[in-house]
This record gives C-alpha cells, structure tokens and sequence, in this order.
C-alpha cells in the first residue's frame, strides 16, 4: 500500500530543498549589501532547518555571485533552473534584478526579490516574480515629501547613467515640480568633484542627492562639498541609502554624517525583529541593516510558502497572493499594486534618517511614510 503524498511535496529520502541565491559579492557590486544580504538569508535557512526544514527536508542555499552584471546574473538563473531550485531569491540592485526578473518569468522559476526596489522590474505582468522591497516610487516620493518639509526645493542630482538613477530623478523632479521645486542634473562622470561643487554654488541649490555609486564617487563628492565653505548650509542626500553601511562612516567619518538616506525599516522592531537583529549582529561583526532584514524576511515568506502549498515550481508561484508570513518589519503579504506588475508586498515601512552628527554611530529618524 503506498504512502499519500504530504501536502507540501515531502519527500521520503530528505533530499535537500534546493533555493537560488543572487546576491553581489565581488566589484563592482555593492559587496558591503551583498554580504548583508547573504547573511539574512543564510540566518533564516540556518532557522527553518533547525526547526526540522520543510516536511523534514533541509533548504539548501545554492549561492552565486552576480557581481552587479545583469548578464551574469541571467546566466547564474538558467545555471540555477538547471540544477532543480524551487525559487530564487535575493539580489540588492535593480538593473540586476530586472534582468533575473525577466528571466525567471521566462523559465518558470519563482523570483522572490529581497532588495531591488525598480518599480518596473518587468516589462510586462508577471506570475512567477514577487518582492519584499518596497518600490522606488514610494520610498522616493516620500524623500521628496521630506525635502520639503525641511524646506530643500531647489535640488541639484549628482547622478550616473543608469535606468535606476533616471528613474529616481524622474520620481523627484514629478514631485517637486507640482509643489513649486526643481531639479537640475548634473553629470558626475563629467565633473570632477571640484567642478560639481561650482556648479552647486552657480545654480543656487539648496540640497544635493548623491545618485551615483559608493565608495566611488560619492565619497571624493562629499569630501568635496563639506570642504567648500560657499556650501556651508547645503544639505547633501543619499536617498539610495548609502551611509546605511558602516563602511560609509569608515570612509568619512564626521563627514558621513547628516546626510539624509532611505530605509526600509519600523521606527520600533518588535520581539522578533528584535531577536533576528541580534543574531544578525553576532554572525556580522556589525549592526545588521535592513538589507540584512530584508534576507531573512525573504527566506521567511518562501518558507511559510513552501509548507502551506508545496514545492513545485507552479505550485510557488500560484500561491503569492494567499501566503502570509512574519517578518521582521510586520507582517508579509502580496498584492498587486497599480502600476507595478509583479506581487508586491503593500508595503515595507519607510523612514528617511541619518546619521547623528554628534555620535556617526548612531541613527536619528528625521521623516516616517
């Protein structure tokens, strides 16, 4: 007499359930958030196994290095399919992510995004692709809101080419515009960090936005600006989230501080969010950020998936908009967002903060949306 199969795809010998890991570990990724990345996600598969795995089969991380490079990363999704991964998770830029996006959705592999926040990270609405970071349209429109509480309406974006970067320019200036603010580019690939700070002073601005990479250019840009006494009073902004990381305050000090950023965290973590920072902290040497958060979130949600409704492929995929799952910042949940066509958890919280000029170590909260 055979034996029903469980539910949630148990298999007799344990074999180890395999999940895709994308994240940048090597230059010219931000290998500082890919290696916060890892950790979440490595902390949460080490949690779901010690709790007896997933019907008594282990998860197993097959990690790959994407390195920023969309085409290494596509390449790392067929790798990945081939070897029998039930999903792929992961991966902190967006041009990255778009380009796993597209082709997950393309092999049937379900894609659950940690960190990418590119409104469009497909071109066209897709089943197998969901996210746990919020949009950029949302985390950018409410930097906006706070540039113009403080009073910050003639803004200056020291930007790179990049999709993402045009885009987050796009969202501020359709912002700003309506409520009397402006935006003027300018190219820091084309200007030494001495010819921006001119161009700083000839339009006026009262706030610079640091769209461009770290460490390179945006620390020799913020070393430039703080030492230019014409821009004294000029508020300087990462809105990517930049001085998130300690590396940030390592390079700049003093400097680094008081620049306003992006994250994607509660004013307050409650009891679990709490616990998993803690843990977070001991395996990193470090506060954990809430790109770490974002990793276990990730793994939570998929693993809260897999048990309710199995472990194939379609099965995953059909199943984003009735799982619901704890995560560090509240609970999980996906939707379909106007204007966004992947399942989207609606929404992350977000808070724009810096770091205390007075102690760099330490983050204020200055805007909450």
């Amino acid at each position: 007499m055979s034996t029903p199969p469980s539910p949630s795809g148990a298999h007799p010998d344990r074999s180890p359930l395999r999940l895709g890991a994308l994240v940048p570990l090597t230059r010219p990724g931000w290998v500082e958030a890919g290696r916060h990345l890892l950790a979440g996600l490595t902390l949460a598969v080490d949690e779901v196994n010690d709790a007896g795995g997933i019907d008594g089969r282990p998860l197993e991380l097959v990690v790959r290095d994407t390195a920023a490079d969309p085409e290494r990363a596509a390449a790392a999704v067929d790798e990945l399919a081939g070897l029998g991964v039930a999903a792929v998770v992961g991966e902190y830029h967006s041009v990255v992510a778009r380009a796993v996006a597209t082709r997950a959705d393309a092999l049937g592999v379900p894609f659950l995004c940690s960190s990418a926040v590119l409104d469009a990270l497909v071109e066209e609405p897709a089943e197998w692709v969901a996210r746990v970071a919020p949009a950029q349209s949302r985390g950018w429109r409410i930097y906006a809101d706070f540039l113009l509480a403080t009073g910050r309406d003639r803004i200056a974006v020291a930007t790179q080419p990049s999709v993402y970067w045009a885009t987050g320019t796009r969202l501020l200036r359709d912002r700003l515009a309506p409520r009397g603010g402006s935006v003027v580019e300018l190219d820091a690939t084309a200007l030494t960090p001495e010819a921006l700070c001119d161009a700083l002073v000839e339009h006026d601005v009262t706030a610079l936005l640091l769209l461009v990479g770290s460490p390179e250019p945006a620390v020799p840009v913020v070393r430039a600006v703080r030492g230019d006494r014409r821009l004294a009073g000029l508020l300087i902004g990462a809105p990517a989230g930049q001085p998130e990381f300690a590396g940030w305050a390592e390079a700049l000090g003093e400097d680094g501080a008081g620049i306003p950023f992006l994250r994607y965290l509660p004013e307050r973590l409650g009891p679990l969010g709490e616990r998993v920072r803690e843990e977070l902290r001991e395996r990193l040497g470090e506060a954990p950020s809430f790109v770490a958060l974002e990793g276990w979130d990730t793994v939570a949600v998929l693993a809260a998936l897999l048990r309710s409704h199995g472990t194939d492929r379609a099965a995953i995929a059909a199943a984003w908009p009735h799982v619901t799952a704890e995560g560090t910042r509240g609970p999980i949940r996906f939707s379909r967002t106007p204007g966004i066509d992947l399942w989207q958890w609606t929404w992350a919280p977000v808070q724009v903060a810096d770091r205390d000029p007075s102690a760099p170590s330490v983050f204020r909260v200055l805007h909450t949306g």
